[in-house]
């Protein structure tokens, strides 16, 4: 019989280690169902507090606590999916993902390619973590009903075979299958052919420039002639309530935009949700981060998130 642990023994609890080692996985699978890095934080928290709310018997008793908890991050990230578009009704003007700097750590987090519990997949039906994050990516994945997100999430993204997902979504494998399928279509059809980083780098820094120079003809050269630019301001910050479209309105836009700027703003380029963006900064302070989408070396869209509760993150302390 074992002896009761001290206060403080890592011994207190048996594979403590192996279940905060999910955390990370966790918030990576949570971000992309969610699209907001702090309600993928709260999924997680919600997640682990279900689990320590069990009796140290009922945890012994389940075979692979990872497994355990995806499931139950899985749903619920499913029910917030189906809340979440309730609050959008109520949310003030265009809604945008959260972006992500360049320092978060935890954006791998797929399963072995070998494994054994993944379902076999054409290679090319495969979204690469790095495309899973920018903000083109999200954008698609917030079209898309609550159980098509998750199905095509975990299956294409992190490789959960569809036994698995269907006791999440609660439907049969076939159907969440075909989910994923559809979802699927979705993307292909929507997403640009991809931009070599180098590349899309060297176009937002012309458009910087650009930009701080007033140039509107500059602009419209770098600018699609259909470009759309999105802002999301959730009524805390000024921006447009409604989406901007076509290259000259764009770009006229932006000049005047630059003119009216006050002389402590400044712009850097930075990584965001993996590819090259703009960052705005007033005094230190983000208060802009703009995320493009690249297509044919022109800028295809542009998404300007302005609201302070999103750039919690980019904010330096």
């Amino acid at each position: 019989m074992s002896t009761p642990s001290e206060p403080g023994d890592r011994q207190a609890e048996p594979g403590l280690d192996a279940i905060m080692s999910e955390r990370r996985q966790l918030i990576s699978l949570a971000y992309r169902l969610l699209g907001s890095l702090a309600d993928a934080e709260d999924a997680v928290q919600e997640t682990y507090a279900r689990w320590y709310a069990m009796s140290d018997g009922q945890r012994e008793a389940i075979a692979s606590p990872g497994a355990w908890l995806t499931t139950v991050a899985g749903r619920i990230c499913l029910d917030l999916l189906g809340s979440a578009r309730a609050r959008r009704e109520r949310y003030v003007g265009e809604w945008i993902p959260e972006p992500l700097p360049e320092s978060t750590d935890w954006i791998s987090g797929r399963r072995g390619a070998g494994d054994a519990t993944s379902d076999p997949v054409d290679p090319a039906d495969r979204i690469t973590l790095d495309e899973s994050i920018s903000m083109a990516f999200l954008v698609v994945l917030d079209s898309m009903s609550p159980a098509e997100r998750v199905a095509f999430v975990l299956h294409d993204v992190f490789g959960y075979p569809f036994a698995d997902i269907a006791e999440i979504v609660g439907r049969t494998p076939a159907a969440c299958r075909q989910l994923a399928s559809a979802a699927r279509r979705r993307v292909r059809t929507s997403q640009a052919p991809p931009t070599p980083a180098a590349r899309q780098a060297g176009i937002v820094r012309e458009f910087s420039r650009a930009w701080e120079a007033k140039d509107v003809a500059a602009l419209v050269g770098l600018l699609d002639p259909d470009a759309t630019l999105v802002a999301d301001s959730g009524g805390l910050a000024p921006a447009a309530l409604h989406p901007i479209r076509g290259g000259e309105l764009i770009a006229s836009l932006l000049a005047d935009l630059a003119g009216r700027a006050p002389g402590n703003v400044s712009f850097a380029q930075r990584v965001v949700n993996g590819q090259p963006g703009l960052v705005a900064q007033e005094d230190g302070v983000t208060t802009t981060v703009y995320a493009f989408e690249i297509a044919a070396d022109r800028i295809r869209h542009i998404w300007a998130i302005r609201n302070p509760e999103k750039l919690r993150p980019w904010t330096d302390s």
